[in-house]
């Protein structure tokens, strides 16, 4: 038992060694007591969520990116529907551009309903082209500032597998209960006043109030991004993640435009010695940005990188595990969006509990996917070459 509190105090040392070297965050605050769970599937997370908001006696608040009005989507508008009813202050934020396919009257319905409504980014001359280029692709669901359901899902039957197979989304979900959800209740607070009010700052952020709600073992460390922020966190994390691998890196992500930074982390991890896996779609509902990123699996491959494409269904995951215990996972893909222009939600989890958990799941899923080899990738005909050429001129875009 002893030997067990002597490893654990180890790893946390290590964990804040890391996080001083994300010097450039606000608020590098470690939550050390957490109790974070991994929901594999869509069935589970939406089971979840929709039992956290029948639990909720206080306030519900929520961010995302894309909310349809489907099976999924209107269960959701019922039981938030049911939680004001009950008193609940219930708060959402949706994407305007996101949402576009959305019918208003789905909407119209929330707000009947008693449901706050923050819509992100409404199209404004005043904003123009940097502000109209902004998104809120944050996926976030926070309780009576007790629990908080984060990941890839959005709102939507494909994200729970209601949809034929094919086009299912492959998506990863989590909870956290402890002192990191009182820092993701802040965040949430910033883009609703933010939104509202370009003068707005967020207050302090309050440590003291988070470390009266201890409720596990797990290092939490959120990493939040958006435009409003001077420097690239999302990136910068990554990169310092890559930085400190030992053994091995294993990375999901769903739209891959790296850019030259990481691609560089990359390659020396490998040349230190360090195993690293790439999951990637074979097929996407962005095919441009799945062109983008297969024109950088030359580099990558020559470098000793392994890349492994999941064909069965369509990759929507955002995860990367490193030496099996500090997991990055959150609403952040490795693409450019993600880095510069979305607003995300990432958490640094270092429990080796987790680890183990994600690492079973990514190398089940590499075991069931395609490799990509070096020779055949290159035999790819020269049209395709030239569109890759093409589509990189708007990589930023992508």
């Amino acid at each position: 038992m002893r030997n067990n509190h002597f490893k654990h105090k180890k790893r946390l040392s290590r964990f804040i060694r890391l996080l001083k070297r994300l010097r450039p965050l606000e608020l590098p605050v470690t939550h050390r007591h957490n109790r974070v769970e991994l929901f594999p599937v869509g069935r589970e997370f939406f089971e979840a969520l929709f039992t956290s908001i029948r639990s909720a006696e206080h306030t519900i608040l929520l961010e995302y990116y894309i909310i349809h009005a489907d099976h999924i989507g209107n269960e959701l508008a019922h039981e938030l529907g049911d939680a004001v009813q009950r008193g609940v202050t219930v708060k959402l934020i949706y994407d305007y551009f996101g949402c576009l396919d959305t019918p208003a009257a789905f909407f119209k319905n929330l707000t009947r309903l008693g449901v706050q409504l923050l819509p992100f980014n409404v199209p404004s001359y005043k904003r123009g082209f940097y502000g109209f280029d902004k998104r809120d692709h944050r996926k976030m669901t926070i309780v009576d500032g007790r629990l908080a359901l984060l990941g890839g899902f959005n709102i939507g039957d494909e994200y729970a597998g209601c949809v034929a197979e094919k086009m299912n989304f492959r998506d990863l979900g989590f909870s956290i209960r402890g002192e990191a959800v009182c820092e993701l209740e802040a965040i949430f607070h910033e883009t609703w006043h933010g939104e509202r009010d370009n003068n707005y700052v967020r207050p302090v952020f309050e440590r003291s109030r988070a470390t009266r709600k201890k409720n596990g073992d797990a290092a939490v460390n959120i990493i939040s991004g958006g435009p409003r922020q001077r420097r690239f966190y999302i990136r910068e994390a990554f990169q310092v993640n890559i930085a400190s691998a030992a053994e091995e890196i294993l990375i999901a992500t769903p739209y891959f435009v790296p850019g030259p930074r990481i691609i560089r982390s990359l390659l020396r991890a490998v040349r230190r010695g360090v195993r690293v896996r790439l999951l990637l779609p074979a097929r996407s509902d962005v095919p441009l940005v799945l062109l983008l990123g297969r024109s950088s699996y030359a580099t990558l491959l020559r470098g000793g990188v392994e890349i492994f494409e999941l064909e069965r269904e369509i990759l929507h995951a955002k995860v990367m595990l490193i030496d099996a215990e500090r997991t990055v996972i959150g609403s952040a893909n490795l693409d450019q969006r993600s880095f510069h222009r979305n607003y995300e939600i990432n958490c640094m989890v270092d429990n080796i509990d987790f680890g183990e958990q994600i690492r079973a799941l990514l190398l089940e899923e590499i075991d069931g996917s395609r490799p990509v080899e070096l020779d055949a990738h290159e035999r790819r005909g020269v049209m395709i070459r030239i569109m890759e050429k093409i589509v990189s001129l708007f990589g930023w875009f992508l």
